[in-house]
């Protein structure tokens, strides 16, 4: 390259330069904005993958994470030949799909009802005693599911012995206790979930609906062809979103409500790694599975985007 061609290419180099920091500069707002979720995904997302190495290592604390020998898929093998591995399996998916089966169409359902609805303090209220449970932690909502539930003096049993039948301990039942699980789930997340339906409610052109209006069309026609394929894209991407943590079935609910007596239908992965990891002190054993369920999610993801790319035309990327 000739001396005059290069002078011009560092030249234009040093023209863009500029002009991306004049643009950085006139949006700064925006990117001191960015950064404190950058910041946070650096610290709590990225960083801690250099310790995920732990699950291929006999984990001893005064050696550290790098000190502790290897052991290879040891870790990973003692997972997946446990005596609980299937159960825990079949539990974690069961409170996954039963939740997103549940919650996703209620939260579409109380989104467009909100979205319909004609008469604005109606609306609030609903919204407003739809969004709070959300805020509640569970150990608010196990005191109030206790109180409804308990078999002494629970409300829900004041009304089974009002007719004559007989209590029945809600939380300490293999039978109803998964049903209590994702009934909760919903009732808690289900207004919450629905704010991101109402946002894509309102992106929707106001000119479709009165013309299906002037067309004639009823409210129920309405939503079939017009709001609910507007809206389609983004339901698509919250339950490609939502298969990524299939394996999530929410530590923090089943810790609050669960007990021995319902292990057997209400233990999931994360409460059994909490028992083996920290209780038993087994880290090792702890990352591989945090590991198992990282990939697993990744994979489902993957595939379920790749699905909808083909039958829907709609995909996540």
């Amino acid at each position: 390259m000739k001396k005059g061609q290069t002078t011009a290419v560092a030249a234009g180099n040093s023209k863009q330069k500029s002009k991306l920091y004049r643009e950085v500069v006139r949006h700064r707002a925006v990117y001191l904005l960015a950064l404190v979720p950058l910041i946070y995904y650096i610290i709590f997302k990225y960083v801690p993958i250099w310790n995920s190495q732990i699950a291929f290592k006999d984990f001893r604390a005064v050696q550290g994470v790098v000190g502790s020998p290897w052991i290879g898929l040891e870790n990973f093998s003692e997972f997946f030949h446990s005596f609980y591995f299937w159960s825990l399996i079949r539990n974690t998916v069961m409170y996954s799909v039963g939740k997103l089966l549940i919650s996703l169409p209620l939260s579409i359902i109380l989104a467009i009802a909100i979205y319909e609805c004609t008469r604005p303090v109606l609306r609030k209220v609903v919204q407003t005693l739809a969004y709070l449970p959300h805020f509640l932690s569970w150990v608010i909502m196990y005191g109030i599911l206790l109180t409804l539930l308990a078999p002494g003096d629970g409300v829900f049993n004041d009304i089974v012995k009002a007719f004559g039948g007989t209590p029945i301990d809600f939380l300490s039942n293999t039978k109803a206790f998964p049903w209590v699980v994702l009934i909760s789930d919903a009732w808690k997340e289900m207004g919450w979930s629905a704010i991101i339906f109402i946002a894509a409610l309102m992106g929707i052109d106001v000119s479709l609906f009165e013309a299906a209006m002037v067309e004639g069309a009823s409210s129920w026609q309405r939503v079939r062809y017009i709001t609910l394929p507007s809206i389609l894209p983004v339901i698509v991407t919250v339950l490609i979103l939502k298969l990524g943590t299939i394996l999530d079935a929410g530590f923090n609910q089943i810790f609050m409500l669960y007990s021995p007596q319902v292990y057997s239908v209400g233990d999931i992965i994360d409460t059994w790694v909490y028992r083996q990891g920290l209780l038993e002190f087994k880290f090792g054993l702890a990352t591989a599975v945090g590991l198992f369920k990282g990939v697993f999610g990744m994979i489902l993801v993957l595939f379920a985007n790749w699905i909808s790319k083909k039958v829907t035309d709609s995909s996540l990327f």
